[in-house]
């Protein structure tokens, strides 16, 4: 379509035979000397060829014709411009089409192509043409390629060569040619057309800008070529890119639109530059709160540093990725980087190493390991120059001086550098470790993360890990984790789904195979349910390990509804300086288990499904509530009972025991099936005056007797003679070593049954 028939916009200049006070001598602009009178210029009337034309005899080196309106240029808009001549007499020059530049403030654009090609006539009176095509675009056919800055300009023709040649030229035509690049009813703008270069080098910034200002709801079109944008660009329209981008790391693409991983790989040309370019986008243009990958792999050569990506080390609004999978593929940039250094430490400053050797070499959030110190401590903070590391957790009783080994991990989504990322979501997404690398580093802080419906398929080291308080308030729900240990006595195993450092926190609905443990949780006030982790191996005699380990002692945590699958619950304090246990110390407990399956298959008798192990002496035991659980043991295994102590670091004084709940539980294949409080019967079939009874088989963790209550007697208590006596007894507990024997004591020797409830705990 022709510009003038859609737009109103006349191009073409008047007729020569309408006068020459249009028509410059120089370069067109306001003020220039004109044809007017002059000696050498001459209106012909009519020729035979062309009609009214103008008559020139060519008495300057370069003889200038110029139309002095000025001629509008437009973003997408070709104009050629044409004339045709003939040579009546004398020498032959030659001929272009030129034209000047105007800015918008009517100054000269210097450094454009303002010539066409030349052309030469050879004979009289023949008529010839020349024209050259002036347009905003970097396009193959346009001889004037004058990008963004030109708005308009003076067109008309130059005559070239010896002087005293005399020429007829019929008025010169400036059409509308866009046409012949593309139409203008199709609904897209190219950004060739706006002056972008394509070459790599040239800032195409402007033009990018003024292609999407101009496409009032038509797609932009990135034609073939290398477009470098040196400053952020935010395009509103919808875009196709057949070329690629570049850009400075610092700058960005902000694409409106259409926000989505695939319209960046399109528009960068890489998968991988094209996710990091949308992530930048994501934590830096508030058009949107989530990069959606449209079910795309990336593969991946080294880890994601979102923090350097985002080119932030703070960031607190929501914002999410989903539906996707990064893939690690085999790069030495995955290798774990370990160090081996000394350090001091201090029972004054549990928690912190110093006059640590080679402290450049250790990285934040690398895994810490050493005599005297528990699982999963973190590098949380360092100050190289005062030689310091900061733990995520307390140490135990390592020497005063010792060998520490730091392992740096390495994750598909690496969020270490973020001092603070708070509501992110992690949705949909698959990260396929493949024994490359682990899956997602929490930041240094982050409060309120969901992550949720996601896979981690063989991390090489951990699922999920928080290396200070990244995980406060963190969802993980729905999730798949799938061990790259599998067929790896479970014993022996490294790998863990889930370590975790602060509270607030909730498992629900996951699945987990064969890891060593499925949550590390150096947590409080945690919600665990419906959450299925099978931790079993191929040997006919299993040592499983623990399931779920809590470090903190008073975790106030709740499992609830769990399917905890040929593995246990441990509870301990080894991130508590090591300490006895006094009225004042923390209790092991607060911890409510309800509705949970317990199994196991080919296990030692001595298998427990909870165990509690204490560092330090004299500790207590408070608030632990298991109810409502079952526990199966299958194919032929038996174990003793159902919960343990490991008093291999320390100690519990059972005297101290409160609120220890043990009831409504199913048993299966379990000796000893413990109940707190119990009700039991003692049958005594000879007279005695005190009856023994030793509950050692039901009492919970080994515990003692401390209450008894709601004696009744079933049936007649009877003296020796078989007569029916009714005085009350009164009941002796805390019986024995170990406190576990009772003794009911009657007025005199009877015989006969009675029920009673006993309390392992104190309940005050």
């Amino acid at each position: 379509m022709n510009k003038a028939i859609t737009d109103g916009i006349d191009f073409m200049p008047p007729a020569f035979i309408d006068g020459l006070d249009d028509w410059s001598r120089e370069d067109g602009t306001p003020g220039t000397n004109t044809y007017v009178g002059a000696a050498d210029a001459a209106l012909v009337a009519s020729d035979p060829d062309f009609g009214p034309c103008l008559e020139l005899q060519k008495t300057e080196s370069v003889q200038r014709l110029r139309y002095m309106g000025e001629v509008p240029i437009l973003p997408g808009v070709y104009l050629r411009v044409r004339a045709r001549i003939k040579v009546m007499s004398g020498l032959f020059p030659s001929i272009r089409v030129a034209g000047r530049a105007g800015s918008a403030v009517g100054a000269h654009v210097t450094g454009l192509d303002e010539t066409g090609p030349e052309i030469l006539p050879a004979t009289y009176g023949r008529i010839y043409e020349v024209s050259a095509i002036v347009g905003t675009g970097n396009r193959t056919g346009v001889d004037m390629q004058w990008g963004g800055s030109a708005v308009y300009g003076h067109f008309g023709i130059d005559l070239l060569g010896s002087n005293g040649g005399i020429v007829r030229v019929e008025s010169i035509e400036i059409e509308d040619v866009t046409s012949v690049f593309h139409r203008n009813l199709m609904g897209w703008v190219d950004v060739r057309d706006y002056g972008a270069v394509g070459d790599g080098v040239t800032d195409d910034t402007l033009a990018f800008e003024a292609a999407d200002a101009d496409a009032n709801g038509r797609e932009l079109v990135v034609s073939p070529g290398v477009y470098f944008l040196g400053q952020t660009v935010t395009i509103s329209s919808r875009c196709r890119f057949e070329g690629r981008v570049v850009m400075p790391s610092n700058r960005r693409l902000q694409l409106t639109n259409r926000f989505d991983l695939p319209i960046y790989i399109d528009a960068f040309g890489d998968e991988v530059e094209g996710l990091k370019r949308a992530l930048a986008a994501l934590f830096n243009f508030s058009g949107h709160e989530s990069l959606d990958m449209k079910g795309r792999r990336v593969q991946l050569t080294a880890p994601l540093d979102l923090a350097a990506i985002a080119g932030k080390t703070g960031y607190a609004n929501r914002r999410a990725i989903r539906n996707g999978q990064l893939e690690a593929e085999a790069s030495p940039a995955w290798d774990t980087v370990t160090t081996v250094s000394t350090a001091n430490w201090s029972v004054t400053t549990p928690d912190e190493l110093t006059n640590v050797a080679n402290i450049e070499n250790i990285a934040i959030g690398a895994l810490v390991s050493g005599n005297g110190m528990g699982r999963e401590v973190y590098v949380k903070a360092k100050n190289e120059v005062a030689g310091t590391l900061t733990l995520s957790q307390k140490l135990i009783n390592p020497s005063s001086t010792q060998s520490y080994t730091f392992q740096r991990f390495q994750y598909i989504l690496d969020c270490s550098g973020f001092s603070d990322l708070s509501r992110f979501q992690v949705d949909d997404i698959e990260f396929l470790c493949f024994y490359n690398a682990s899956g997602i580093l929490l930041p240094k802080y982050g409060a309120s993360w969901h992550i949720r419906d996601c896979w981690f398929t063989k991390p090489k080291d951990r699922g999920i890990a928080s290396f200070d308080a990244g995980c406060f308030a963190i969802n993980i729900d729905h999730c798949q984790f799938i061990s790259t240990e599998y067929d790896t006595l479970a014993q022996e195993r490294k790998t863990i789904a889930i370590s975790l450092n602060s509270n607030d926190v909730r498992i629900r609905n996951n699945h987990a195979i064969r890891f060593r443990h499925f949550a590390f949780l150096s947590s409080a006030l945690c919600i665990i349910s419906g959450n299925h982790f099978w931790q079993g191996d191929n040997t006919a005699s299993r040592n499983p390990t623990a399931g779920i380990v809590f470090t903190d002692r008073r975790s106030n945590s709740t499992l609830v509804s769990n399917y905890i699958d040929n593995c246990y619950i441990e509870v301990t304090n080894e991130h508590s300086p090591l300490q006895n246990g006094d009225a004042n110390s923390p209790t092991f407990g607060d911890l409510i288990m309800t509705g949970n399956m317990f199994v196991a298959a080919d296990v030692p008798n001595w298998f427990t499904f909870l165990r509690i192990m204490p560092y330090g002496t004299n500790h207590r035991l408070s608030g632990i509530n298991m109810t409502h659980n079952t526990f199966n043991v299958f194919d032929g295994s038996q174990i003793d009972r159902v919960e343990s102590l490991n008093l291999s670091n320390g100690s519990i004084d059972h005297s101290a025991s409160e609120d220890i709940v043990f009831e409504y539980n199913v048993f299966n294949g379990v000796t000893r099936r413990t109940q707190n409080p119990a009700f039991v019967e003692v049958a005594q079939p000879t007279a005695l005056a005190a009856w023994p009874y030793d509950h050692a088989q039901i009492v919970p963790f080994g515990g003692r007797v401390l209450s008894a209550s709601s004696i009744t007697a079933l049936g007649p208590i009877q003296n020796a003679a078989n007569v029916a006596q009714f005085g009350a007894p009164y009941v002796s507990v805390n019986q024995g070593a170990a406190g576990q024997a009772v003794a009911i004591n009657w007025a005199t020797a009877v015989k006969g049954r009675v029920a009673l409830q006993l309390r392992s705990d104190r309940t005050i």
